[in-house]
Parts: structure tokens; C-alpha cells; sequence
């Protein structure tokens, strides 16, 4: 009769032990299943946009002031959790800015919605100061608070649709 009337405690355990795995796994399956690793950078390479490649974005930025400082493109999934936060990005480009415009391969992860953020770093210093210039995909404005500090735009109004292909794309620069 004591086999019969066994402590339940490994069972209590065991059912524990298992709710914490399917738990874990639930919590873990959202970034597991958007396939992101954020954060990557690489430096600016055409050939990531050469006839068969992709999914990238060939984005020729137009408006620059200077070929001083640096530039960078940051690919972000187009959501807002993501949109210009720190390291979220999916992939930043850096490259060298030329007066006028440059053109910029981002090769981006697969298809799917992004959206791009360009900041022309103007005095080189990683910094971001109201001298330097910015732009993103589809070119919304970009408004000021209090006629100072300049507010981005949301989301919505940068988002754009790639396929497995190469994409083309300009964005402007704006300066405060």
C-alpha cells in the first residue's frame, strides 16, 4: 500500500518543471520567430545590390551639404516597438557622404516591411547635434518641437514593402 500512496511531490515537481519550459518556450517564440539579429553594421558594398541579389534596397540619399563627417543608413523592421531605437535596427550602412548625393546598397534580412532612417553625422563626432542632417524612406517631414528639437515621424509614414529582389529607393536629406 505505500507504492499506492506515494508521496505526489516528484509529480508536483515534474508538472512544475514542465509548465516553466512551455512558459519559457511561449515567451521566447516572438523573437525566435521574427528571425532578426539586430544590431549588425557593415560598410557600404554595391554588389550586395548586383542583378540577382537581394532582398536590399538601392537608396540614393540626395541633399547632402558635405562630403565631411559620416554617413549612416539603419534599416529598422517597420513596426514601433523597433523605429529609431537603439540597436534595433536589423542593419546600419555605413558610408562616405559626397556633396549632392550617394547611393547606398542595405541588403536587408528577407522580404517583408522596413523602414530607413538616414543621419548624416556632418562633423564626424557619432553624435547626433542639430547641425547634422536626416532622412528616411517615402520622405516625410520631419517637424520641430518648439521650432528647436526635431520630432520623427512615425512608423506608418516611413514603412515600405520589399520582395526577394532589389529595390530601389531616394531619400532626402533635411538639416535643421
Amino acid at each position: 500500500m505505500t507504492a499506492l500512496n506515494a508521496s505526489p511531490r516528484p509529480f508536483r515537481l515534474a508538472r512544475r518543471a514542465s509548465a516553466g519550459l512551455v512558459l519559457a518556450a511561449a515567451l521566447a517564440a516572438p523573437v525566435a520567430a521574427q528571425g532578426y539579429v539586430y544590431g549588425r553594421a557593415m560598410n557600404n558594398d554595391p554588389a550586395q545590390c548586383a542583378q540577382g541579389k537581394g532582398p536590399a534596397v538601392r537608396v540614393t540619399v540626395n541633399g547632402l551639404k558635405s562630403a565631411e563627417g559620416n554617413l549612416f543608413v539603419r534599416a529598422y523592421p517597420a513596426n514601433s516597438r523597433d523605429w529609431l531605437e537603439s540597436k534595433r535596427y536589423v542593419i546600419r550602412v555605413d558610408a562616405r557622404p559626397q556633396a549632392g548625393s550617394v547611393t547606398i546598397c542595405v541588403p536587408l534580412p528577407g522580404p517583408g516591411d522596413y523602414a530607413i532612417a538616414v543621419h548624416h553625422d556632418a562633423n564626424g563626432n557619432r553624435k547626433s547635434d542639430l547641425a547634422d542632417g536626416a532622412g528616411m524612406s517615402n520622405n516625410p517631414g520631419i517637424r520641430k518641437v518648439l521650432g528647436l528639437v526635431p520630432r520623427p515621424p512615425s512608423v506608418d509614414k516611413t514603412r515600405f514593402s520589399i520582395d526577394g529582389g532589389v529595390s530601389r529607393m531616394s531619400i532626402n536629406i533635411q538639416y535643421m
